[in-house]
């Protein structure tokens, strides 16, 4: 039977070297809140290595996927490799409310970016803080009660929910074989009212009249362009998308493009059209979030491999010490654990056991406090409790902070999904690297979690595990 090391990689299996000293550090109470996960352009000090900039219906998630495997299989591997020194955009034709909505439903990361509503709104961050230059920009001959009054006067369209209808964009349902000729004719209309507007279809029936500034390729170039005035222009930007709204990514130059394999006949269509030799787009054998991953791989802009994919991580050379890494790989165990996916040996834990600091402790979100050789201990009995069920964790916006010599604090959420039910809890781990090899791992001292303001909590220490 191979070892837990062997497996997973995971640090100082089996002959770990303690660390003998907590160093000088802030409060973990402090770290405890979603506000001070470090906001999006604070964050980066220089430019970013990979900025993705990602549709997100079909293209960063598979509503033919249930078990949601492609997109847990990116969230890995951005966490563990690229959060740190990258950003992460999602660019969606959803206004902010099915939005909200979607990220209740599915397994997604936190962007640092988010462009809603067909390139019409952007926002920063957590607390998704709009960008009040963006919108200015958007009012130049644009007069929404001027839209809808022409709109009326085709009764072939059928206008969206009101969640839909948004400050700059006008979004209608249409018939795909009546749509080019509405578009002409609409276009002609707004342009002697005095207006300059766009107009895009997508999706085979979805029709949205936006500023002629606006969109999703508007943006993402607005976008690059304030990030090059502060210095920070990435270093890669790759975009993602399968719909036609989504063809304007692919028309900013250098910036690398992916059309997932399921991408939809319009963009298809654009692209044999418009820019078909370059050899920056390409059209992916992979669906939506796989087809990403493959993207990565074959332009080169980084690690490609996700740690999902990895069933013997020892073949992972390190060269330096990767938090991020560490805790993404700690929660990949804990799941196949539980899902009965590993065999229930007593090696692991004894390994486990070795790779936590004697004197170590966890907080539990109730807010019992354990040592954490005691939580290893509580693995015995959990193992393969959600055998069968669709369970899943996955770790989210992984920020390390290095607080010594040999010691990292990480902060992240930590999201657990059974069914239709979720949890999450912000979690501070404690890292160290003192008396211990890179090939050895890094040695957890501390782990606090508080949970998540909103989401719903386990009643008690039992049910949630670590």
């Amino acid at each position: 039977m191979p070892s837990l090391k062997l497996r997973f990689n995971f640090s100082g299996f089996p002959h770990c070297c303690y660390c003998c000293s907590t160093p000088k550090i802030p409060s973990f109470t402090s770290f405890q809140s979603e506000a001070n996960i470090k906001s999006t352009m604070d964050r980066l000090t220089s430019a970013a290595r990979l900025m993705i900039v990602s549709d997100l219906d079909y293209t960063m998630v598979d509503h033919h996927d249930p078990e949601n495997l492609s997109l847990l299989r990116f969230n890995a591997l951005w966490e563990a490799n690229y959060r740190k020194n990258s950003l992460l955009v999602f660019s969606t034709g959803r206004s902010p409310t099915l939005y909200k909505e979607l990220r209740k439903e599915k397994p997604m990361l936190t962007p640092d970016i988010t462009i809603m509503s067909v390139g019409t709104e952007i926002t920063y961050g957590n607390s998704m803080l709009p960008d009040d230059g963006w919108e200015a920009f958007l009012n130049d001959k644009w007069d929404r009660k001027i839209v809808t009054e022409e709109t009326k006067k085709f009764p072939e369209l059928t206008l969206q929910s009101e969640t839909e209808q948004r400050p700059h964009k006008v979004s209608f349902n249409v018939q795909k074989d009546k749509a080019q000729d509405i578009m002409k004719t609409l276009s002609k209309r707004l342009e002697e009212r005095g207006l300059d507007v766009k107009i895009i279809y997508s999706g085979g029936m979805a029709l949205d009249i936006l500023p002629q500034g606006a969109g999703k390729g508007q943006a993402l170039a607005y976008l690059l362009k304030k990030l090059k005035s502060e210095g920070k222009l990435p270093n890669n930007t790759l975009a993602c998308g399968d719909s036609g709204n989504d063809a304007e990514l692919f028309s900013i130059p250098d910036v690398y493009g992916v059309m997932v394999s399921n991408a939809q006949e319009e963009l298809l269509q654009w692209h044999a059209a418009n820019v078909k030799d370059n050899p920056k787009v390409i059209h992916a054998t992979e669906r939506c979030a796989a087809g990403i991953i493959q993207a990565i791989g074959r332009f080169n802009l980084g690690p490609s491999t996700s740690p999902r994919d990895v069933t013997n991580m020892s073949d992972c050379k390190m060269e330096n010490f990767v938090p991020a890494y560490e805790i993404v790989k700690f929660y990949l165990f804990f799941e196949k654990w539980r899902r009965g996916e590993i065999e229930n040996s007593d090696l692991y834990l004894s390994n486990l056991k070795a790779v936590c600091r004697p004197s170590g402790t966890f907080v539990h979100p109730s807010g019992v406090e354990k040592s954490l050789e005691e939580c290893v201990n509580t693995f015995k009995k959990c193992h393969g409790d959600k055998k069968g069920k669709q369970y899943r964790i996955w770790v989210d916006q992984v920020l390390p902070t290095q607080v010594g010599s040999d010691s990292w604090l990480v902060s992240f959420k930590k999201w657990e999904l059974c069914g239709e039910d979720r949890q999450c809890c912000i979690t501070t781990v404690l890292l160290s690297s003192k008396n211990v090899t890179v090939a050895d791992g890094l040695t957890w001292t501390h782990v606090h979690q508080t949970w998540l303001q909103g989401v719903e909590s386990a009643s008690d220490s039992t049910t949630w595990f670590f």
